[in-house]
């Protein structure tokens, strides 16, 4: 194996984290800001780009790098190693509510595409990159642009799904059609594009967007009930306006009210 055979165990219902217990020596790469706490004797490491070593040179770092910007990560990953004699753990925490997924990239022949906040951390020499989009209307309609991360290599690795996971096995042919937001992730055989939902009062009334994401099997595809998008969306528009002001989630005067007040300005 190129990458670090390390052993895992997840914690936690809503608010997941996943302890990765590292032998002597052994290395996992995390996304910036993931880390939840670690034993005496890890070592904590800045590294640019993956830290896959697949290119060693600065040239090479700075071109991984690179990529990392255009998906919108930082262009700084955190490597943590075990540089004691005995088993060591490290444990790195979800972002928002929901599931954390374990991926074995043995399993899908070394790679797996996810969304591009999806991934939280990797055996060290997991290749981190970018996968981009070959279909126009896949890019600029699939919610997800042109760009994915792809995560590719021999060894474990862990992406975050919001709210309530499900993994679908497609055969071959097998078509499931899927709001853009809610992928996760899947599997380098499945056939992803996007469709036009159809129909007047769909377009303009349905509030589900206007192009569904059609996969197609063969192949595993994960699925989140609650995109972080969503979320953001739903707490923006429920908080409260004015200062604060709350007169009651479902009070009658809560719109009638802001009016009186000059809140809302024409």
């Amino acid at each position: 194996m190129t990458a670090h055979e390390i052993d895992y165990r997840i914690y936690g219902e809503e608010m997941q984290y996943v302890e990765i217990e590292l032998d002597p020596q052994e290395g996992v790469v995390a996304e910036a800001g993931s880390f939840m706490m670690m034993d005496d004797g890890i070592k904590m490491e800045t590294i640019f780009g993956d830290g896959s070593q697949k290119d060693s040179s600065f040239l090479g770092k700075i071109l991984g790098a690179g990529k990392r910007i255009l998906t919108g990560e930082s262009l700084f990953m955190t490597a943590f190693y075990n540089t004691l004699s005995g088993k060591k753990n490290v444990s790195f925490a979800s972002p928002y509510p929901g599931k954390i997924i374990p991926i074995d990239l043995t399993e899908f022949r070394g790679k797996f595409i996810c969304q591009k906040d999806a991934f939280l951390c990797a055996a060290k020499g997991v290749s981190v990159g970018i996968e981009f989009s070959k279909k126009l209307g896949r890019g600029l309609f699939g919610g997800e642009g042109f760009i994915m991360q792809k995560l590719e290599g021999d060894g474990m690795a862990f992406v975050h799904a919001g709210g309530t996971m499900s993994k679908k096995v497609l055969q071959a042919g097998e078509i499931i059609k899927v709001d853009t937001g809610c992928i996760v992730g899947f599997t380098q055989d499945v056939d992803y594009d996007i469709e036009f939902v159809g129909g007047i009062k769909n377009t303009v009334f349905g509030g589900e967007g206007l192009f569904f994401a059609k996969l197609q099997g063969p192949g595993t595809v994960y699925i989140q009930s609650l995109p972080f998008s969503r979320l953001a969306s739903r707490v923006l528009a429920s908080a409260p306006k004015g200062g604060g002001k709350d007169r009651g989630e479902g009070s009658i005067l809560g719109g009638i009210g802001d009016i009186l007040d000059g809140d809302n300005r024409f």
